[in-house]
């Protein structure tokens, strides 16, 4: 038999409020503590994981064209179906999207669709703030994802050097 299950022992952690002592004692602790343990979260920001999947973005070549080349392997592979995408071919025979929705409702954040992308277009960059009034500004267009991607390109461009450097 455990002394800590023995009833003499409950009684008296009952009567004399161990357990709350105790609670109130660490939150002491941490009070007196020069420690810092909390953020004061609009002023300062927490550090993000390397493999955070955030905000989509539709990134661009340098050259200022975009990277999707309409293979739609991201709208095939999306579970939650939240990827539309319609193309065309153009005068020199490449395809390019005439057409890049993403419902960011029915979006489950798996990172499927920038793992599947031959061209490193679509990818879920370091933003988590953005948050939304309507449901409707969280149906992301084409013009919506290249803005972030322009916004984003230089941390996304670090996180996946880093990637395939491998760490």
């Amino acid at each position: 038999m455990k002394i800590s299950s023995h009833p003499l022992i409950k009684i008296f952690n009952s009567f004399f409020l161990v357990e709350l002592l105790s609670g109130m004692l660490l939150t002491l602790k941490y009070m007196i503590s020069k420690k810092k343990v909390t953020l004061a979260y609009p002023y300062e920001k927490g550090s993000l994981s390397s493999r955070f999947r955030g905000e989509h973005a539709l990134r661009r070549y340098s050259n200022g064209e975009e990277r999707c080349i309409a293979c739609k392997l991201c709208e095939a592979v999306c579970p939650a179906q939240a990827i539309t995408i319609e193309a065309e071919e153009r005068d020199d025979g490449s395809r390019r999207t005439t057409r890049y929705d993403i419902d960011m409702t029915k979006c489950i954040y798996c990172g499927l669709c920038e793992e599947s992308c031959p061209v490193d277009a679509i990818v879920e960059g370091p933003n988590f703030e953005f948050s939304t009034e309507t449901r409707e500004e969280l149906y992301f267009d084409k013009q919506k994802l290249l803005s972030n991607g322009d916004r984003w390109e230089v941390e996304i461009a670090a996180r996946l050097e880093r990637e395939a450097l491998g760490g």
